[in-house]
């Protein structure tokens, strides 16, 4: 007989596999639309950075609205309710729709506050360019993350990662092929570079949906039936969990970017050794992300059937799993930080030498931020699958805010210790989060347990 603990640590990690892949696609879109803005000149690298980072938080915030369509069809697919899992689905691509609409309409709409921030007009200018077609990618990329996660919540997250990868091949390609004018095609420039990511995303959701429609897998869901006729019901439902998430990753997202203003108060080189830092602790946060992702869809399958110990089980073995990896990145960190910067610059040329030995120092400050940034996005990820969001943004809002942000300002500017101050900062904001989450989720589990002992099936699947 198989260990509970094996059953479940393999049920995460193979829904986790090809979710993890899926993120590190993604991020590898956004380094090639950078690298191709690059390509151009330093101009549109300026402007087009300021268009892709304001379409970024846009684009956040619509995310973490829709990640509700996960966790609710989850919790529907564990209580065997076919029916709700396909409404929910249903009601998640409206959700998309209309808020790509109202997205589109604020980015396109987006100078006047750009000027108001104290950006150049040059830059803005060059940002309204690259905007101009970018929002057409909101309807495909929306509606590809609610199919994620319908198929991602009934077990199916191969198909997501294999067109994923696709996306980013044909993503490089086109960009390539724009910016060089390959095939006789013109050469179109940031707003080539935002047409590209719009075909490419709506390219992305109608290739799922085809493989939805097609696939015997999906015949107990039919989402077409009815799709003209959104249940109020079921949109109420998604609205209520999904702004709470998506308040969440905004407070996240707006952490980072205070963390990059107090730096970039210190000049070109502590910012540039930043960014590098970042980029490097972003690769490896798609795992935590990743398996975040997983262990919601298979807490909220055991929530959903009842199986409560089950649940604070996975939610236990996906935290401490977590834990493991994160710290493996830790030691990477720590006793390779050299040749993971040099990944990014070249250590022979003296002109990157302050930005290097900076970028190096804040990788051992990013070993514990990375840990405990890893901690508490999984224990996140175990609240949510137990439809509860709310609890997630208040403990983020409090520990990002009120403790993290403080305190990389006082340590930056008070102590004197400069951007490795900010990030200190930044990771006690973290480990708080981290550990009031994990005991978050302790509480909860223990609370509903003894209020439903009814509902303990633990001992019955050990059985089996």
């Amino acid at each position: 007989m198989r260990h509970p603990v094996r059953i479940e640590l393999w049920a995460i990690l193979r829904l986790a596999g090809p979710l993890i892949a899926s993120q590190l696609a993604h991020m590898l879109m956004v380094l090639t639309d950078t690298l191709m803005m690059a390509r151009l000149s330093p101009e549109a690298l300026a402007g087009g950075g300021l268009g892709a980072a304001s379409y970024s938080f846009v684009s956040i915030f619509c995310i973490g609205v829709i990640a509700a369509v996960g966790t609710l069809v989850a919790i529907r697919q564990g209580a065997g309710d076919v029916e709700g899992a396909t409404r929910l689905t249903q009601a998640g691509l409206w959700l998309a729709w209309l808020m790509a609409l109202v997205a589109g309409l604020l980015l396109w709409n987006l100078k006047p506050v750009l000027l108001l921030f104290g950006q150049t007009e040059t830059n803005v200018l060059a940002a309204g360019q690259f905007l101009l077609v970018l929002p057409f990618a909101l309807p495909g990329y929306l509606s590809f993350m609610a199919l994620r996660g319908f198929t991602s919540a009934i077990g199916r997250a191969t198909p997501v990662m294999v067109i994923s990868l696709g996306g980013t091949v044909a993503n490089f390609l086109l960009n390539y092929a724009l910016i060089t004018g390959m095939f006789g095609l013109p050469k179109l420039g940031l707003m080539g570079i935002g047409l590209v990511t719009a075909i490419v995303a709506n390219c992305m959701a109608l290739a799922l949906a085809w493989h939805i429609h097609r696939h015997q897998a999906y015949r107990a869901y039919p989402l077409l039936k009815g799709l003209s006729r959104p249940n109020r019901q079921y949109l109420k439902e998604l609205w209520r969990l999904g702004l709470p998430i998506g308040g969440t990753y905004a407070v996240e997202v707006g952490l980072f970017a205070f963390a990059a203003l107090c730096i970039g108060t210190m000049g070109s080189t502590p910012l540039a050794a930043h960014q590098i830092a970042l980029q490097i602790v972003s690769v490896a946060f798609m795992v935590p992300a990743g398996m975040s992702y997983a262990i919601t869809m298979r807490i909220g399958q055991h929530y959903g059937a009842g199986q409560l110990l089950m649940a604070r089980l996975a939610g236990r073995v996906g935290i401490g799993f977590g834990a493991a990896v994160m710290l493996a990145f830790a030691m990477v960190f720590w006793l390779l930080p050299n040749p993971l910067v040099g990944l990014f610059l070249d250590h022979d040329d003296p002109a990157f030498r302050g930005v290097i030995e900076l970028a190096v120092s804040l990788l051992a400050v990013a070993a514990w931020f990375e840990l405990f940034d890893g901690a508490q996005t999984i224990a996140m990820g175990c609240i949510r699958g137990l439809k509860d969001a709310k609890t997630t943004f208040l403990v983020g809002l409090g520990c990002y805010w009120l403790i993290g942000a403080p305190a990389a300002w006082w340590m930056a500017f008070h102590l004197n210790w400069g951007p490795t101050g900010v990030w200190w900062g930044l990771a006690l904001g973290l480990a708080c989060a981290a550990v009031s989450l994990t005991a978050a989720f302790e509480w909860k589990m223990k609370r509903m347990i003894r209020s439903e002992p009814g509902l303990r099936r633990f001992e019955s699947i050990q059985a089996d």
